[in-house]
């Protein structure tokens, strides 16, 4: 799923997320590996997160794991397993019961001045997820978080807006949709939309409702109401995260990692000789590939290497999966990425899709890739053997404020 998010500068960027696909193969190894320090395996900021086929058996290089979720300031919690753990997008999104999910807690929802509860329609490039702004204590790990606003996922919520439905992708709110029981967005920003959506008249892009009985109203939205990084909220180790996954040399069933919260907070999450790379308002810095420069991310929910079409890269997009790579032989790749001044050359190979999918007990590839126009996405197989670091914006880090990449 690739997501349309608003930061919070107001400036509207594509993120990509994970497509869910059956038994999907392949994928794009790594370059130099930063020598950082192996998988932490335990702290009560060390959270176990795994690539496997998640909780609807189909999803091909998606990093899940489990949250925790109580009736705020009470003892009534249920932890559900199967969330996508996403550095591209920015808030927890949790599938209810009605779209196939886990979720069975009764959360408070979240009400306007008016009294009628809040929804929200959050665009992604490949769909979008509809359902009510609602709050929860948030725990994962040893971390709390108190009061989070975060998104029930629910087709039934209410009516689904006019303006929500014509943005021409599909509706995600189901597992079979979906491909997890929900999104945990850990990206370098606090909220999922930012100054944009707390503005009145048509400079409102449009994720905010108050629904009444027969109809929702695109409605402004404080940015403290807005569904959260959960881990701006945690006391401490909140100013980013570290996705720690080993390196792999193939396809493979499932892939065990780790997730570890703060950057120079504590022993297990020090920068090492990870390198920063400093990312705009929009969440990107830049990509050199074949000596032309473009707008990059890194992002953890995306499947994929996903970058340009087959006219730049020379490399044919497959048949009967058009989303991904099919070249007749492995193509083995370079590009730099780059911030002001520091730069790494990142090494990469994208193999066949179609022939990666063909053996269906696999879900973790490490050189699987597709096209992707205008912008390059360094997907999950650009995570396995590095530890990968995303600080969040005016968050102080040993190597000064987020928001930054480093690896």
């Amino acid at each position: 799923m690739k997501p349309l998010q608003f930061h919070p500068k107001g400036l509207c960027a594509v993120v990509l997320l994970a497509l869910p696909a059956l038994s999907v193969g392949c994928g794009g190894s790594s370059s130099k590996q930063n020598g950082t320090a192996p998988l932490a395996s335990s702290g009560g900021n060390v959270q176990p997160i795994v690539v496997n086929a998640g909780p609807a058996g189909n999803y091909a290089n998606g990093v899940f794991t489990s949250v925790t979720l109580c009736v705020p300031s009470s003892s009534s919690c249920q932890t559900i397993s199967g969330i996508l753990v996403d550095t591209g997008s920015y808030g927890l999104r949790i599938l209810s019961s009605a779209g196939g999910g886990a979720l069975t807690l009764s959360l408070p929802q979240q009400t306007a001045s008016n009294g009628n509860p809040m929804g929200e329609c959050a665009l992604f490039v490949s769909g979008f997820t509809w359902g009510s702004v609602n709050t929860a204590d948030v725990i994962i790990a040893g971390e709390q978080a108190g009061n989070v606003p975060v998104q029930v996922i629910d087709p039934t919520f209410a009516a689904v807006p006019s303006a929500c439905k014509n943005t021409g992708v599909p509706e995600n709110d189901t597992l079979q949709t979906l491909g997890a029981n929900g999104i945990l967005g850990v990206g370098p920003f606090a909220e999922d939309c930012g100054g944009a959506c707390t503005q009145s008249g048509t400079s409102n892009p449009g994720m905010y409702y108050t629904c009444a009985s027969t109809s929702c109203q695109i409605t402004a939205e404080p940015l403290a109401r807005q569904v959260q990084n959960p881990v701006v909220l945690f006391p401490n180790d909140n100013n980013g995260v570290i996705i720690q996954l080993p390196a792999v040399s193939g396809p493979a069933p499932s892939l065990a990692g780790s997730m570890v919260f703060g950057i120079g907070t504590q022993p297990n999450n020090t920068l090492g000789k990870a390198e920063v790379f400093p990312v705009n308002s929009s969440g990107e810095f830049n990509t050199t590939f074949k000596g032309q420069s473009y707008p990059a991310f890194v992002d953890s929910g995306s499947n994929a290497f996903f970058f340009l079409d087959s006219d730049i890269t020379g490399i044919p997009a497959c048949g009967s999966n058009g989303g991904f790579y099919c070249p007749t032989t492995t193509q083995k790749l370079s590009a730099i990425t780059s911030s002001g001044n520091p730069s790494q050359t990142i090494t990469f190979s994208i193999a066949n899709a179609d022939s990666l999918f063909a053996n269906r007990g696999d879900f973790v590839f490490d050189t699987l890739g597709g096209p992707n126009a205008g912008t390059f996405d360094w997907g999950l197989p650009f995570f396995f053997g590095r530890n990968v670091f995303t600080a969040i914006e005016s968050r102080n880090t040993p190597a000064g404020a987020g928001p930054f990449w480093a690896y």
